[in-house]
């Protein structure tokens, strides 16, 4: 599984890509608002940093677009400025028919807000790099997730899609591992989510016994 880096931030991508070897980055407004940055600095900042290498950088589009035609402009002037951009469309009727048009020009796109397994396999027919299942989202207004990436997983593998599923909104290690054991191909969260997932108290506990009984053991040779 790849892990990708939900952040606009890049102090925290660079941390993230040099100590934990992430593979991708998606960001949305909110990451970019949080980065205390405007936009196009933002996103110019990420496109510099990994020029030339193999590295997903999801850019979202104007959320306030909602017709097909603005949406496809939008995607095409953001998708010009860097081949790792991926550009995020929302999953609602006219962003499908942008996305469609979009991947038959070759533009990368990444279908987000995604909340039903129908919507992401309308989003792998019509051949959508990425589509972002949200997790978080709907566990927080009380939905069972239990079934939901691996309904999408399934229903990819019974017709060979080839579209990646990104699971999004991840907010804690335990989302992470479901979302491995359901086939996902990649997740993303936040970077407070990912280093708390690499911790476990136990960890410390025994590394602290580790370390009692190698000072108190003959270590000179």
């Amino acid at each position: 599984m790849n892990y990708f880096l939900d952040s606009a931030k890049i102090d925290e991508i660079r941390y993230a890509y040099k100590n934990w070897g992430i593979n991708g980055v998606t960001s949305n407004p909110r990451h970019i608002l949080a980065s205390g940055k405007p936009f196009f600095t933002v996103i110019g900042e990420l496109a510099e940093e990994f020029r030339g290498k193999d590295f997903p950088i999801s850019v979202e589009i104007n959320p306030h677009l909602e017709d097909t035609k603005s949406m496809v402009a939008d995607a095409r002037k953001l998708a010009a400025m860097s081949d790792n951009f991926v550009i995020k469309i929302p999953c609602i009727e006219q962003g499908l028919a942008a996305a469609k048009e979009l991947v038959e020009a070759g533009v990368r796109t990444n279908i987000t807000l995604v909340f039903s397994a129908s919507q992401a396999l309308q989003a792998g027919r019509i051949g959508a790099e990425f589509v972002s299942p949200f997790i978080g989202w709907k566990e927080s207004s009380g939905e069972d997730c239990t079934a939901f990436v691996g309904d999408i997983v399934s229903a990819y593998l019974n017709y060979a899609i080839p579209t990646k599923i990104i699971v999004a909104a991840v907010r804690n290690g335990k989302q992470i591992v479901e979302a491995s054991t359901a086939g996902a191909h990649i997740v993303t969260a936040g970077f407070d989510v990912f280093k708390e997932s690499f911790y476990h108290p136990f960890t410390d506990l025994g590394l602290q016994r580790f370390r009692d009984a190698w000072d108190k053991t003959d270590t000179k040779g």
